[in-house]
């Protein structure tokens, strides 16, 4: 009798992908704030600390730095290897390193894991005062917020001015807010993806995720953290990570990579997948896996509080405190945050040039992959 082979069993996702204490550290250093971090919105943070990740060398007279910000679900890990600690290579690995746009042999790159991430700064994973896990009670943040946490950072480092800004989708919200929020400590900055407020639909998109954990009977109003594999809310999660990731990938790109084709032998009309519906669970099950869900909550909702000209008079009026060389660039192919809201920036920023525009079929992913158009931005604004 012939044995029939078995599928390999796939363990259970954990409660939460979060990087904790014990965990391999990699090549993470930590900033802690000396005191607590008022908010926004009201309140204050006890016990922020951030994770960061350096590469090259400060010059003695600290004038080569570069902040480089993350998008909702990067971390610290801008360049290098995967191993322990680091699921995943660096995600602007073709910009960091000697010889590369970042070279550095020449500059001293800082990359943070921004405020309410999971990878290391303090988010709704961490432990609160007291020892338990902030989960649910974890307080609202804005953009503002993670700048204020981020010049922290630039302090404990004797950075009194970044070189350059840069940053993509969240990070380019980030980026814009360093150099309206900051704007003597920013000399040039580059934008990518993002906009100067979140839209109406932006809005709804996250609206949409947001239902899907919160949804996961396994949420537990955020306070699931230290439950066992398989009794997080990874379903939502998931759902979530699909969603968005409808987004972040043009229609044409759809099109021509699946079209209509089955998985492998799978048939979709007996309960089967088509090739891109296992494409997005296959980026579902990888996000359960090194990212929390209470994170992507927290930072979705700091995406949706956007609005640089809040409080200060408008948008035109925000836009116009950027002293800083700045270029601003968006996809060709981006239906997230199109080109015309990378054009209003770069129409509201003393001294930008006109708006750049990356050229790839990858949507909103374009600031990600097109690694070799970003790095000549780069290089246009450091000379």
């Amino acid at each position: 009798m012939t044995a029939v082979p078995t599928a390999p069993t796939v363990p259970l996702p954990p409660a939460s992908g979060a990087w904790r204490e014990g965990d391999p550290p990699g090549r993470r250093q930590w900033y802690v704030r000396d005191g607590p971090l008022a908010l926004e919105a009201g309140g204050e943070l006890p016990g922020v600390r951030l994770a960061f990740e350096t590469w090259g060398r400060l010059a003695p007279d600290r004038s080569n730095a570069v902040l480089v910000l993350h998008a909702l679900t990067g971390d610290s890990h801008a360049a290098g290897a995967a191993g322990p600690g680091h699921p995943a290579p660096g995600w602007w690995d073709g910009l960091i390193g000697a010889g590369r746009a970042l070279d550095t042999d020449r500059w001293f790159v800082v990359a943070p894991n921004v405020l309410g991430g999971c990878q290391g700064s303090t988010g709704p994973s961490s432990r609160a005062p007291g020892g338990r896990r902030w989960g649910g009670r974890f307080p609202f943040l804005t953009p503002r917020d993670q700048v204020a946490a981020e010049a922290g950072l630039a302090d404990a480092l004797g950075i009194d001015r970044w070189a350059l800004v840069a940053g993509g989708s969240m990070g380019g919200m980030r980026a814009l807010e360093w150099a309206v929020s900051y704007p003597e400590r920013t000399r040039a900055l580059l934008v990518l993806a993002t906009a100067a407020a979140a839209s109406a639909e932006q809005i709804a998109w996250a609206d949409l995720q947001l239902h899907a954990i919160r949804g996961d009977p396994h949420w537990r109003g955020g306070d699931y953290h230290d439950a066992g594999p398989g009794l997080g809310p990874h379903a939502g999660l998931g759902l979530a990570r699909r969603l968005a990731h409808v987004t972040y990938r043009s229609e044409p790109e759809l099109q021509a990579r699946f079209g209509r084709a089955p998985q492998g032998a799978e048939e979709p009309w007996h309960g089967g997948r088509y090739q891109v519906a296992s494409y997005l669970d296959h980026h579902a099950a990888k996000l359960v896996r090194r990212f929390d869900a209470g994170s992507y909550v927290t930072l979705t909702e700091a995406m949706n509080s956007h609005d640089v000209g809040r409080g200060r008079g408008g948008t035109r009026a925000a836009l116009s405190r950027v002293t800083a060389r700045t270029l601003v660039a968006g996809v060709d192919s981006d239906r997230l945050y199109p080109l015309r809201q990378q054009a209003e920036l770069a129409a509201g920023i003393p001294g930008a040039d006109r708006p750049r525009v990356i050229a790839s079929p990858c949507g909103h992913d374009g600031f990600l992959v097109e690694q070799e158009q970003v790095a000549a931005l780069v290089r246009e604004l450091l000379g």
